[in-house]
């Protein structure tokens, strides 16, 4: 009885929580707050945008700032809930282009009224303000 049990708990214990996109290989790992790698694939997060956390296109240290919140809470989001993902096609990069719903609301939607995201294509990257 008591191997089953712990076999239960760990059963019930996430596999693998994802985390930061690190600089060796990548297979499940968060790049931004809108871009993964999930299992090998990497996929672009349709209808918002986050700042850019290296390259950025204003280069501030708010941009930064932002951009390493809005990825935090990414991680946290995916990690702390249950999630759906819709693929819609690929980007003039290769990249899947999808829709990832957590308890049903889009998880860009979640950024955007959290202060972490613009909406894409038509918000303003108030982060180069």
């Amino acid at each position: 009885m008591r191997i089953l049990v712990v076999f239960l708990i760990f059963l019930a214990a996430p596999a693998h929580a994802i985390q930061m996109c690190g600089s060796g290989k990548r297979f499940t790992c968060v790049v931004d707050g809108d871009t993964i790698w999930l299992k090998g694939e990497k996929i672009r997060m349709m209808g918002y945008d986050t700042p850019e956390p290296m390259t950025g296109i204003c280069g501030g240290e708010k941009e930064k700032r932002l951009a390493a919140r809005a990825s935090k809470r990414l991680v946290q989001l995916l990690n702390e809930n249950n999630s759906t993902i819709l693929r819609t096609g690929k980007d003039k990069y290769g990249r899947t282009l999808a829709t990832i719903r957590i308890n049903g609301k889009n998880v860009g939607d979640i950024l955007i009224a959290e202060g972490l995201a613009r909406s894409w294509p038509n918000g303003r990257e108030f982060w180069c303000e």
